[in-house]
């Protein structure tokens, strides 16, 4: 990637006016939601180590290097939408970011949801955990029917008899 390149993190800017400058270490991320942008970025770029850098002890001690470099190299990267923050600018010490970040792998178009929290350590943003959203769970509109429960479909036999009966 290029340093005009438009940034992967689909901020608009060029990627070395924006998250490049963060991955290489010229300068801090100064909200969480800018380490989060360019920890988007380390994906598109391969940058494993940056990942790993950003991450906090917690996350370290359990960083897989090899499966996050093939995972990373395996998709296409299409861009991260910030949904939601929590804290997290220049004078808190943590805070939270929910984003969607999108990417294609396998020729399917992906969503990955998540909320992630960050805590700055020794002055440095630091990705803690996350948290990922699966949405909302389903729920049913219309009251369930038994199997032993009149038919709804008004022929006068139970369901199990009628139009349960395939089911």
């Amino acid at each position: 990637m290029q340093p005009t390149d438009n940034c992967p993190c689909a901020s608009g800017k060029p990627y070395g006016e924006c998250c490049e400058p963060i991955i290489k270490g010229t300068r801090q991320a100064a909200t969480a939601v800018e380490l989060m942008r360019a920890r988007y970025s380390a994906y598109a770029v391969g940058d494993v180590k940056f990942l790993y850098n950003s991450s906090g002890p917690k996350v370290q001690s359990e960083f897989d290097e090899k499966s996050t470099r093939e995972w990373s190299k395996s998709a296409t990267w299409n861009g991260i939408e910030i949904t939601e923050t929590e804290r997290g600018g220049e004078s808190d010490a943590d805070g939270y970011v929910s984003f969607i970040a999108r990417y294609t792998a396998n020729n399917q178009a992906c969503e990955h949801r998540e909320r992630s929290y960050f805590k700055k350590i020794d002055g440095a943003w630091r990705f803690i955990d996350g948290q990922i959203d699966t949405g909302q769970p389903w729920l049913r509109e219309e009251p369930k029917i038994g199997r032993n429960d009149p038919c709804p479909c008004g022929s006068g036999k139970k369901y199990k008899k009628c139009c349960g009966k395939d089911k």
